[in-house]
């Protein structure tokens, strides 16, 4: 233990030093513990951060890892009206889009040209898809670039998919990774807890089906992220009760590769907007973000070590400072955006690799491209000046170069038809 650490947790009130210094004997966070650390405030919160670092020198080490990848949402029509969403539209919009096979591809080749080693597929579930969509989706993406990882379909997708095809979720996932699935992302998450669920989105994938889909796909060797939004009008419990079932999951199946807190962004919610829900708040605010993100280390991080700070949801400047708060992750490059974008995210759709290895090293940490399952692909030193250039680090203008979410709802080419399966031509 450090002389700050142990002058900190000096001063800190009883209550919270105890449980501090017992997950510092690497003993486990329990849930009323995790409720009790979300009350830290001035030197408590001080203190919950630095036991936070701690735990992740421990877990993980001084390395910070980043993944160059590319987002692709390849249409935004979605049957589902869940409340905090910003990016889906009807089939009716005029706003709506669905990009044809020929897109998709061109989209994928030209990130792995630009040195993405991932594509991230996800999308709204839109009428014009089929049973096969999906794993035709993977086909494409492998025949457009044969080596590049496919990070696909949330669980709601998995659920929908499946449904179409009228397949139970493990044969399902099975196809998938036949046809190049390499790992989920485990969105759709939200908050694990039913009730909730009912009130921000009661037509969307249920707490039970959620595991099922994500426990199906451990079992079948397909790793996956995990996920929860908070900030909208979640108890602090239903927080801590969320990360200790996916806690509980990782020590059945060790099929998550990371922990990512997802701030809700308000702006353009209709969870906000509307007076069906009372209590919505705007988000967390900035000391909550902080505190959530130590507590996953301390829940979390012996079981699930990486630990990621988005930076579309937090800005940049937060981002850097969960660095000090048990976050050893700053998640992807991106190059396109449009799910928070569209809920009124003013973080930007693309980072630079050259950036985000700066604001690492201005931290005192070591900066490092990883793979989609945390392999490290190079490990940089401490000068800048070692570098070498990357394609993306030359890009100036990421619309410009990639597009962005408000050029596809008015591209007449992409313009969506419910018709047919443009996706598989």
């Amino acid at each position: 233990m450090t002389t700050a650490l142990e002058a900190s947790l000096r001063k800190v009130s009883p209550i919270v030093r105890a449980i501090l210094e017992r997950s510092l004997e690497d003993r486990e966070l329990e849930v009323a513990e995790g409720v009790a650390l979300s009350e830290a405030r001035g030197i408590d919160l001080h203190a919950l951060c630095l036991v936070a670092d701690e735990l992740r020198r421990q877990q993980v080490g001084d390395r910070v890892t980043y993944v160059v990848n590319r987002n692709i949402n390849f249409t935004n029509v979605c049957i589902k009206n869940c409340k905090f969403c910003a990016f889906a539209r009807t089939v009716r919009s005029e706003q709506g889009y669905f990009l044809p096979r020929e897109e998709v591809a061109r989209r994928i080749r030209q990130a792995w040209e630009m040195g993405a080693t991932e594509a991230c597929l996800q999308a709204g579930l839109s009428p014009n898809l089929t049973g096969d969509s999906y794993i035709e989706l993977c086909r494409v993406a492998k025949d457009a670039a044969p080596e590049i990882h496919i990070h696909a379909f949330s669980p709601e997708e998995v659920k929908f998919g499946a449904s179409l095809k009228r397949a139970p979720y493990a044969e399902y996932l099975a196809e998938l990774k036949d046809a190049g699935l390499g790992s989920l992302p485990g969105t759709s998450a939200e908050i694990l807890d039913d009730r909730l669920r009912k009130t921000i989105s009661p037509t969307r994938i249920t707490t039970s089906e959620w595991l099922e889909v994500i426990t199906s796909a451990h079992r079948l060797g397909i790793p996956t992220t995990s996920t929860m939004m908070f900030g909208h009008v979640e108890s602090i419990e239903q927080r801590m009760r969320h990360m200790d079932m996916l806690r509980r999951v990782q020590r059945e199946t060790g099929g998550f590769t990371e922990f990512v807190p997802l701030s809700f962004v308000h702006e353009e919610a209709p969870l906000f907007a509307s007076s069906d829900v009372p209590g919505v708040r705007p988000g967390p605010t900035g000391n909550e973000v902080l505190r959530l993100y130590a507590i996953a280390r301390l829940m979390l991080g012996r079981d699930i070590p990486n630990l990621q700070a988005s930076w579309v949801k937090e800005g940049l400047r937060v981002a850097q400072l969960l660095l000090s708060c048990g976050v050893n992750d700053l998640g992807g490059t991106l190059m396109n955006e449009s799910i928070s974008t569209a809920a009124g995210a003013r973080h930007g759709q693309l980072m630079t690799p050259a950036t985000l290895r700066r604001i690492i090293r201005d931290a005192g940490r070591v900066p490092a491209q990883r793979a989609t399952t945390y392999d490290v692909i190079r490990e940089f030193g401490a000068a800048a000046d070692a570098d070498s250039p990357e394609p993306l680090d030359s890009v100036r203008d990421s619309e410009e170069a990639f597009g962005s979410y408000d050029a596809l709802t008015r591209d007449p080419r992409f313009h969506y038809e419910p018709r047919g399966l443009r996706v598989v031509g």
